[in-house]
């Protein structure tokens, strides 16, 4: 089953390397009583993902600050040093966009948004989409249906909230 507009997103756990190394991140902790952007991308470095979709979201940090959006977070099926890494290369860590790691997909699957793309070399990945959540509520969900990211994108999130 795929999550859908309504729907409370399920608890999951991620990953990300704080100030004293790995932490857990907790959905519910992130989404309790705020209004958050989430997307997420099949790969941090894939080439859609890298010069699309992520660059969107940061130039679109005004636009969703005035919407009072709390946080814009970036969930990707990697581990937790590489989403650092490109959170810090792409200048989303320095925008304040939140790059989360589902590293073992077990988010992805529990929203129904898993693929793998053998050719690609991609196994248990996330599907592209965005999401505007309030309170831990889905309010808008975009799961995209071409190859880029017109659906899942900053501008096009931003339109629907």
């Amino acid at each position: 089953m795929t999550i859908a507009q309504g729907d409370r997103l399920p608890e999951a756990t991620f990953r990300r390397i704080g100030p004293e190394g790995p932490e857990e991140v907790a959905l519910s902790a992130l989404t309790r009583g705020r209004r958050i952007a989430l997307f997420a991308v099949p790969g941090a470095f894939t080439p859609t993902c890298h010069s699309a979709h992520l660059p969107g979201f940061i130039r679109s940090r005004p636009g969703f600050d005035a919407k009072g959006v709390d946080e814009i977070v970036c969930i990707s099926v990697n581990d937790a040093h590489v989403m650092r890494m490109w959170g810090e290369v792409t200048g989303a860590t320095e925008a304040g966009i939140t790059l989360l790691a589902d590293a073992d997909g077990s988010f992805t699957r529990a929203l129904g948004m898993s693929f793998d793309a053998p050719a690609a070399g991609l196994y248990g990945r996330s599907k592209r989409y965005a999401m505007y959540v309030v309170d831990g509520v889905v309010q808008v969900f975009a799961p995209e249906t071409g190859r880029g990211c017109e659906v899942s994108g900053a501008e096009a999130l931003l339109a629907a909230i």
